[in-house]
């Protein structure tokens, strides 16, 4: 995998978290920089640490799945990426509801940023397939990009409420359906990269 595939990677995984920051966004009154960049922190820091645990559970699997692996990273790709446009397609913009004091409910967002990275954990488990995988610089890549992306989301939604909040959804989707079936084309030996 190239530099560009990990950063696009990135990038379609940190869309559930972009979404998610847009809403902690809306609901601060005036932007909050300390409390953008902990949530940018929570978020970026699951979204590094899930690949991790799937790289090594899938290390641990590999002699099982060596022959078949491309086939499985592409469903594992296209089942997160059709999930998450699914999600953005069917949203029907449910009213947002803000905590009465401004304070970060740190319990609720470690929920969230498990929950918006537990795509990652299969993300991972691909990464194991790859003999040349630098495995930390990978991670580092999807956890910077979320970092980054996350504390936009939290200034945008304080800006802009959710209107990028869908088309986030879309993109993301289509950017992991997108490399899934270059891991697959790959695995096949029909595209050479």
């Amino acid at each position: 995998m190239t530099f560009l595939d990990i950063f696009l990677i990135g990038i379609g995984l940190s869309m559930d978290a972009f979404a998610v920051a847009i809403c902690k966004g809306l609901c601060m009154k005036k932007i909050n920089y300390s409390q953008s960049l902990i949530i940018a922190l929570f978020f970026g820091g699951f979204q590094a640490l899930m690949p991790l645990i799937g790289f090594y559970l899938g290390t641990f699997f590999e002699s099982y799945i060596t022959a078949i692996d491309h086939w499985i990273a592409f469903f594992l790709l296209l089942y997160i990426g059709g999930k998450m446009l699914w999600d953005a397609i069917k949203d029907d913009d449910e009213e947002i509801v803000c905590p009465v004091d401004n304070r970060l409910n740190y319990k609720e967002l470690f929920i969230m940023a498990v929950a918006t990275s537990i795509d990652a954990l299969a993300v991972g488990i691909t990464f194991s397939f790859y003999k040349d995988t630098n495995i930390f610089a990978n991670i580092s890549v999807i956890g910077i990009t979320t970092f980054i992306i996350a504390f936009g989301g939290v200034v945008i939604g304080n800006k802009f409420g959710t209107r990028f909040k869908k088309k986030a959804g879309i993109s993301g989707g289509v950017i992991l359906i997108l490399i899934g079936l270059k891991i697959l084309l790959e695995g096949l030996g029909v595209l050479f990269v």
